[in-house]
């Protein structure tokens, strides 16, 4: 990918929101939602050139985020609001969301809210809410991912399998993220918090599941430790028109350790 790094500015109701935009302006538009503090430049720069070789991809910072103004809603619903937002300033009209982590949870969110807005649901590495039942993440990763700041060994503990193939692509992406050119500010604290109260406050979708009923695939990998991939299972079953598809020896992030397999996945998805 090109190292010129064109960043674009939106004005909006809660300040100037930062974006940009990848391949070709034609078809329907890919809007990417990050995850727990993530900003625009923690996507891996690979599965952006993969994703966008054939459709138009944008990402954001969402308010407070990065090199976003303004302030971090402390709620779900209020982050969608945001993105719906910037999907209307944008003249987006209808586009296809892609949601990993928190994005995915403000992905659902967004469909419930402005179905008007999302043609097809993809949610990876994320939830359908709080689930009692089944796997939960490991006793670790409240300890890790609330740090001050997350290194590459917590990156890898959060987003990969502790094997060989897997903490070698985990260390391959992680390379790629820290590389790139311009890179902007990371999350601050003060919203870090505000995320947590959004995520913590947030009743989940399972109980309105059934009036999400765009396409929606959901993907994981097989061992997730933060987000369990008996979650995407879950969700899988009460969406309507849902299709599951998870990773072998693959975890939270694995959509930067598989990017040929799920990008050729969501191409298959979106243009079906």
């Amino acid at each position: 990918m090109s190292d010129d790094v064109t960043i674009r500015w939106l004005a909006t109701s809660r300040g100037k929101l930062a974006w940009r935009e990848d391949g070709p302006a034609a078809g329907v538009p890919l809007l990417l939602l990050q995850r727990f503090r993530g900003t625009m430049d923690d996507w891996d720069p690979a599965f952006i050139e993969a994703i966008a070789a054939e459709r138009r991809v944008i990402r954001f910072d969402s308010s407070g985020i990065g090199r976003s103004e303004g302030e971090v809603p402390d709620s779900i619903g209020g982050i969608a609001t945001v993105a719906a937002e910037l999907m209307s300033l944008l003249g987006l009209g209808q586009a296809d969301v892609l949601g990993w982590s928190l994005g995915g949870v403000v992905a659902q969110q967004l469909a419930l809210d402005a179905p008007h807005l999302v043609r097809r649901l993809i949610v990876a590495g994320s939830s359908p809410g709080p689930i009692a039942d089944g796997p939960q993440a490991h006793p670790r990763v409240a300890q890790v991912m609330t740090k001050p700041e997350n290194g590459p060994d917590d990156f890898l503990f959060l987003f990969y399998p502790e094997t060989e193939t897997a903490v070698a692509a985990g260390r391959a992406s992680l390379a790629r993220i820290a590389t790139q050119p311009q890179l902007g500010p990371k999350v601050t604290a003060a919203s870090f918090m505000a995320q947590v109260k959004a995520i913590s406050t947030w009743p989940g979708v399972l109980h309105r599941a059934k009036e999400l009923p765009m396409p929606m695939l959901v993907a994981n990998g097989a061992h997730d430790v933060m987000l369990p991939a008996y979650r995407s299972y879950v969700l899988s079953q009460q969406a309507p028109d849902a299709k599951l598809v998870l990773y072998p020896d693959a975890g939270h992030a694995f959509l930067f350790q598989e990017i040929d397999d799920f990008a050729a996945e969501v191409d298959r998805f979106l243009t079906r």
